[in-house]
């Protein structure tokens, strides 16, 4: 009758060499998987070296790396000059009407109205610094006591 061989998962023991057991580690040990600086450098030349005699997949992965693609689409849109309140709310409207055109998608009509509220908010707090300036300035001479 043949021995019966009792590995660490029949046992249900961690093996002392995976991650679940860190104490096994020797200090400083990396996990196999993370590899080390000196390979990354070596596999990146030989990425590049490829890419340069013309390997097609090759130059792929090194443009994806140097050019990633853009999450976003560009949205062209002709908005007025915004300076004042009065400009962010006819933007709002022409943002509006692109969408109800089909020229905007929902998302990117949502984006943009987020950017317009965004200055929407700076404007604001321009206007409200502007006002609290001339506040503070009127309080200050007339608190100066006046020659008769």
């Amino acid at each position: 009758m043949p021995a019966l061989r009792v590995t660490a998962m029949a046992r249900n023991v961690t093996p002392p060499h995976t991650m679940a057991n860190t104490a096994a580690l020797r200090p400083g040990a990396r996990h196999h998987k993370s590899g080390g600086i000196a390979f990354k450098r070596r596999l990146t030349g030989k990425c590049i070296a490829l890419a340069m005699q013309g390997n097609h997949s090759a130059m792929r992965i090194c443009m994806e790396r140097i050019s990633p693609a853009r999450r976003g689409a560009i949205v062209k849109m002709n908005l007025p000059p915004i300076k004042t309140a009065g400009d962010v709310d006819k933007a709002a409207e022409n943002v509006t009407q692109a969408i109800q055109c089909g020229d905007l998608t929902p998302t990117e009509g949502s984006i943009m109205m987020n950017i317009l509220e965004s200055r929407s908010r700076v404007i604001e707090r321009v206007q409200l610094e502007s006002r609290l300036e001339k506040l503070e300035a009127t309080l200050a001479s007339a608190a100066l006591p006046r020659a008769a």
